[in-house]
């Protein structure tokens, strides 16, 4: 994962562009994408597909002839969505057009202006407290003309048609964390996957615009979702949060309530604000989608920044990610109702052999206390979720239960 993230960092990539579509063809490397480009004016619920937006080179160039600033050293020195510029300029006319980070001095921030036609360069404050009065050599070499909003789909096709939506924005550039953590684990997640029970529809689109042109193209499917999370900012140290759907009591919103109960993590209402689960969970779709971080967005002094660079992620923290959304799928994988066919009274589970039946991974009191559970809940109004939530005890051990239990004839399942 981390090796993808350092492949992919050097594109500059934007809500429209070259640079998503390169990032796209790397992914393809790795999933079965299906790739779509929406025209640019295309009308996607109040919103309307900008011009695309591309940058060859940009530059700020001293007297002497040296960039002192240059967007081929980082793609986070030109703002974007800047329209052409060639200029001569003092460092009194280009000082609107530059933008720094006073309190972080040696970090240089990440700026756009998507929808307003405005031009300007990002630079470290110390970078621009050793500048003279100039005159300086400005040069922006963009395009931003009619063209397309680029963004991809990798579908896992389940034994239902319920789906799971699992969405990532691409339109960061050299942000490690922000957002390239959480398109490698996505990757891992879906390359994970085998033949699922649910199908699991994976979106790599741009952030906000992108998550409303796919809700806009696919408004016949998304009663279909019966789960889903955006990632983000899945590589920091620091530890998992999860937000809430808008609904606050989704499917989603318990398993992930349960598989981060054994691991340090934060729990947090939902907001309309941060990620493209405010698309989703908008009041017309109103989509039981959740979002899953490590640090929150804004929550780190290196967001938004050149800070937020390859030694900002770890490959461990992006395991760990990756493992918490696996526990996950197992949960919505293996989750149902079933029903006790001997109801009355507790049934003699030695004669059948289950105490024994059931060791290697769960110790066998652990496993008794399962099976005890799952069979006193199991009145068809119950999911083995709700035995493991009740019980305390871990969903993979009561899955476990409830497969030995079936397999002895005692329980049925009621939602296969």
């Amino acid at each position: 994962m981390h090796a993808l993230v350092a492949r992919l960092y050097p594109l500059c990539r934007s809500i429209t562009g070259d640079g998503v579509r390169a990032t796209l063809g790397i992914l393809g490397e790795h999933l079965d994408l299906d790739v779509h480009e929406v025209p640019t004016g295309t009308q996607v619920l109040d919103w309307t597909v900008p011009k695309e937006w591309n940058v060859r080179d940009a530059y700020i160039m001293d007297p002497a002839g040296h960039r002192v600033v240059d967007f081929r050293r980082s793609n986070l020195h030109v703002v974007g969505y800047s329209v052409p510029v060639s200029a001569t300029m003092t460092l009194t006319e280009l000082r609107p057009h530059l933008h720094t980070l006073p309190e972080q001095p040696d970090l240089v921030p990440y700026r756009t202006g998507y929808y307003a036609e405005t031009w300007g360069f990002c630079l470290s404050r110390r970078t621009l407290d050793g500048l003279g009065e100039g005159p300086y050599t400005v040069v922006i070499d963009s395009t931003l003309a009619d063209g397309h909003l680029t963004y991809a789909e990798h579908v896992v096709r389940g034994r239902t048609t319920d789906e799971v939506l699992i969405s990532c924005h691409t339109c960061h550039p050299s942000l490690a964390n922000d957002n390239l953590a959480a398109i490698a684990v996505a990757t891992a997640l879906a390359s994970r996957l085998g033949t699922p029970r649910l199908t699991y529809r994976f979106v790599f689109a741009p952030g906000t615009i992108g998550a409303i042109t796919w809700l806009a193209r696919n408004r016949d499917r998304v009663s279909r979702i019966r789960h889903g999370l955006t990632l983000a900012c899945a590589g920091d140290r620091g530890t998992l949060t999860y937000k809430r759907s808008r609904r606050g009591d989704a499917g989603i919103d318990r398993v992930m309530a349960h598989v981060l109960r054994e691991r340090p993590h934060t729990i947090t209402d939902f907001s309309p604000y941060g990620y493209d689960e405010r698309q989703y969970c908008s009041p017309g779709f109103d989509l039981p989608v959740g979002s899953l971080t490590r640090t929150p967005y804004a929550g780190y002094p290196e967001y938004h920044t050149s800070g937020d660079d390859l030694g900002f992620v770890s490959p461990d923290s992006m395991s760990d990610t990756l493992e918490a959304l696996w526990s996950a799928v197992e949960v919505l994988e293996g989750d149902g109702r079933y029903l006790n066919l001997s109801p009355y009274g507790e049934p003699q589970l030695g004669r059948r052999g289950l105490y024994g039946s059931l060791g290697g991974r769960s110790d066998t009191k652990q496993a008794q206390m399962a099976m005890l559970w799952v069979l006193n809940l199991s009145d068809g109004a119950h999911s083995l979720l709700d035995v493991a939530d009740r019980s305390g005890l871990p969903f993979g051990v009561v899955a476990e239960a409830a497969g030995a239990l079936e397999a002895a004839g005692l329980l049925k399942r009621e939602d296969a």
